[in-house]
């Protein structure tokens, strides 16, 4: 081993999450082995001018899981093994599901039978994606920047199928001091996938917490259930022409399983997964992937000379996502250029209507006089 060498090696004791580093010493040799100095190195230094493709699913049972809350359980089927989750349920191979139930914070005036919860599963099978491509085809920018030897083409990013079904009822009452929606992480998950290049091992750091978040105002009972299925995909592309560009993307389609609204209010809970992707413990790209359920209600009254009157509301139920995140400057570590701040990869929010209706009741009050 000399100066200048780069090591590269999968998660091991000692190293968790892997090591990417460049020799700047040789210390001497002892019965371990050679003892060196080292700094931080790139990519771009140990790949130089080759390629990778890789996408390579997380095995599940390599995952890590850390229960948060009473009451989560996890199941997971692989390589033909096939295990059934919480009530009986059938695992695609290759697939990690989490089931939680809890109480939420319900309306001090609310009857016993109006007690809120949130309750249902979530379904995963993530693929972490790694690209590189040391070959440039472009010109360097000019004025180039000092050193600069970032590869033509990168990307680093997480994607895979979602599956839940979770339902939301009863008459919560949740929100935070700042008006924020009440947010109660649930499961913290973590792998180390290595993806091979030759001799050379990858390690990409993957983190997810699962989380539930409530927004609601007290006034409104809700029910509202429903099963969404889809894919996703979100990650850092680079290119040398244009530079480090954010890709978001969702193929989420829902159907209803049943909805109900009463009385006049709104009431929003989210059941969502925060994601973290890294390189040799290098955050590189965090996105939040967030599945909602909402209802609302709007009354209006009406009412007579004789006392009587009736209260009649309109009432949605709506489902929806929200994916948002961003790229993390730690991406230099495939040897591109620094940039100053996070850059978003922008929100996508989409929204769908499960249900709707209307409702009344009779009122009366003695008449005036």
């Amino acid at each position: 081993m000399a100066v200048g060498d780069v090591i590269a090696s999968a998660p091991a004791p000692g190293a968790p999450s892997g090591v990417l580093a460049k020799v700047t010493a040789v210390r001497g040799t002892t019965a371990k082995g050679t003892e060196v100095n080292t700094a931080p190195a790139t990519l771009d230094a140990l790949l130089g001018k080759g390629k990778a493709d890789g996408k390579v699913p997380v095995d599940p049972a390599a995952v890590s899981v850390e229960p948060l809350v009473k009451g989560v359980k996890v199941s997971w089927a692989k390589n033909g093994e096939r295990r059934f989750g919480p009530h009986g349920a059938s695992l695609p191979l290759g697939s990690l599901r989490l089931d939680v139930g809890a109480s939420v914070a319900t309306a001090e005036d609310a009857p016993a039978s109006a007690a809120a919860s949130v309750a249902g599963f979530v379904q995963l099978s993530p693929k972490v994606e790694f690209t590189y491509d040391g070959s440039r085809g472009h010109a360097t920018p000019s004025p180039a920047p000092a050193n600069h030897t970032a590869p033509g083409g990168a990307f680093i990013g997480l994607s895979g199928d979602w599956s839940s079904q979770w339902r939301f009822k009863g008459q919560a009452a949740a929100s935070t001091a700042s008006g924020k929606p009440m947010r109660v992480p649930f499961a913290k998950l973590h792998a180390d996938p290595v993806i091979q290049v030759g001799p050379v091992p990858v390690v990409v750091n993957l983190d997810l917490t699962c989380y539930l978040a409530v927004e609601a105002d007290g006034r409104v009972s809700v029910d509202i259930k429903q099963d969404l299925k889809g894919d996703f995909r979100v990650g850092g592309s680079y290119s040398w022409a244009g530079g480090w560009k954010p890709v978001s993307e969702s193929g989420m389609h829902s159907t209803p399983v049943q909805a109900a609204v009463t009385a006049s209010g709104q009431a929003k809970a989210t059941l969502g997964t925060e994601a973290s992707v890294g390189l040799y413990g290098a955050v590189g790209v965090s996105a939040d992937l967030a599945p909602y359920l909402r209802g609302e209600a709007s009354a209006a009254a009406i009412g007579s000379s004789d006392g009587k009157g009736s209260v009649t509301a309109d009432w949605k139920a709506f489902g929806g996502l929200d994916l948002s995140g961003s790229l993390q400057a730690q991406l230099t570590i495939f040897g591109t250029p620094l940039f100053q701040k996070r850059i978003p990869l922008g929100t996508l929010h989409r929204e769908w209507k499960l249900a709707s209706g209307r409702f009344s009741s009779a009122t009366s009050q003695p008449p005036a006089g």
